[in-house]
């Protein structure tokens, strides 16, 4: 599949046009699920929708504006503008709007850790300036534009994700949002299927580099990382931040589940007691320290926003329950992270511990091997209960518990009625291993 952007004729003859008409109604949406009054309507298209067929009730429900690409749907000339192609009119509409400011934009991938590393920079940079980030994990093809579309006026500063699971899709992202500083959190093993090979992985997160190295851009590198002070020679500024020899140096505490970090190349900043699980976190609240002393952040703004921020979304998250604590990392998984999440998970002291570990997903013809090495991984140490869920765990070697589904895994877990217990629960996303404790 070609990520390319591939701007239309069309789109060039009526773009000035278009944003004229953005400027007036500066809020775009793509679901008239979610429409409100004044919105301009994209009608995008997909494998099972055709997003023109809903245009019409669009304008209905108050939209001031449709992009449609499909002659039969342009009944409203006044109120429509018919092009070759609405993505690609969407995402030419939000380059059109990026060349119009001059500000900052943080662009930010990698293979673990990057909506957790967005949210900590752009908490941090919102305690100082007028911040637009992306939500969620809107990361793609759409994601990308809409978030540039959000971006206001007098916004001062923008942090945008950037997710791929295809070579050429950063650069093609990059093609839009014109970053000017960058972050790769890692690169592992993950989509697999798409990337063809880990050496693939890398070529596709490290085109952010590439863009910023031709651009003259500033870069944000965990020095831990050989491959990435590797990948990022060349680049006019390379920021490092890291345990040692880096410009900004922390160390992580490990007195709890809860990640603490005393930065130690600006002691002002103090201790940051984080509300995030584990170790592997600490590259994530070192990018945010780095981040915000970097553009100037008082260091007391630092340490509150980050102490401040509580995680959400499965990721990285404690939950008490009664006598029982839980890790709730369900949100994705691949090798690296499942790995990170299991060390981690072990070196916590605690009474009795118990895994309830999804199937990773999108590891291609390496997918049973992995799944094995995890497995391998987990008979290091001694645990109160391991079960594996669905996918590929059927195919490996084990002497754990297998249930085929979230939902089994969830009438397991009531049965055993647990007590004092810790609790990890990760697998990836299609598994819905967050339904286990619902």
């Amino acid at each position: 599949m070609d990520y390319v952007l591939n701007f239309n004729i069309f789109v060039f003859m009526n773009i000035d046009q278009l944003y004229d008409i953005y400027r007036q109604y500066p809020s775009v949406q793509t679901d008239t699920r979610q429409l409100k009054a004044g919105d301009i309507f994209f009608a995008l298209k997909g494998p099972n929708f055709n997003g023109n067929t809903y245009a019409a009730a669009a304008l209905e429900k108050g939209a001031a504006f449709a992009v449609v690409d499909e002659e039969a749907y342009y009944t409203q000339p006044d109120k429509m503008m018919l092009t070759n192609d609405v993505l690609e009119t969407l995402q030419q509409l939000a380059l059109y709007h990026r060349q119009r400011m001059n500000i900052p934009i943080l662009a930010i991938t990698g293979t673990n850790g990057k909506t957790t590393t967005k949210e900590l920079v752009s908490t941090v940079l919102s305690s100082a300036f007028k911040t637009t980030a992306t939500t969620g994990n809107l990361n793609n093809h759409i994601g990308v534009p809409l978030t540039i579309l959000r971006i206001p006026a007098d916004a001062e500063i923008a942090v945008i994700e950037m997710g791929a699971n295809h070579e050429r899709e950063i650069a093609a992202y990059c093609q839009v949002a014109l970053p000017t500083h960058g972050i790769i959190t890692n690169i592992g093993k993950a989509h697999l299927e798409g990337f063809g090979s880990p050496e693939g992985v890398r070529r596709a997160k490290g085109e952010l580099y590439d863009f910023l190295r031709s651009t003259n851009g500033t870069v944000f590198v965990c020095n831990e990382y050989d491959y990435l002070l590797d990948m990022s020679k060349g680049i006019q500024t390379v920021i490092t931040y890291g345990q040692r020899s880096a410009d900004y140096t922390g160390q992580p505490l490990a007195d709890s589940a809860l990640l603490s970090v005393k930065v130690t190349s600006h002691e002002e900043i103090g201790q940051i007691d984080s509300q995030l699980v584990g170790a592997y976190n600490f590259p994530n609240v070192m990018a945010a320290v780095a981040v915000g002393l970097h553009f100037g952040v008082p260091a007391d703004k630092i340490r509150q926003a980050i102490d401040a921020y509580t995680p959400s979304n499965n990721r990285s998250q404690v939950i008490r329950q009664d006598s029982n604590t839980i890790i709730m990392d369900a949100y994705n998984a691949n090798p690296s992270s499942m790995k990170a999440a299991v060390e981690n998970f072990a070196g916590i002291v605690a009474e009795k511990k118990v895994l309830l570990l999804g199937a990773m997903m999108e590891l291609g013809e390496d997918s049973i091997k992995e799944h094995q090495a995890l497995i391998d991984l987990l008979e290091r140490t001694h645990w109160h209960a391991v079960v594996l869920v669905g996918g590929d765990f059927i195919k490996t070697t084990h002497p754990y518990i297998y249930l085929e589904n979230a939902a089994a895994a969830t009438a397991w877990l009531k049965q055993q009625q647990f007590t004092n217990t810790h609790l990890l629960i990760k697998g990836s996303r299609s598994m819905g291993m967050e339904k286990v404790i619902a």
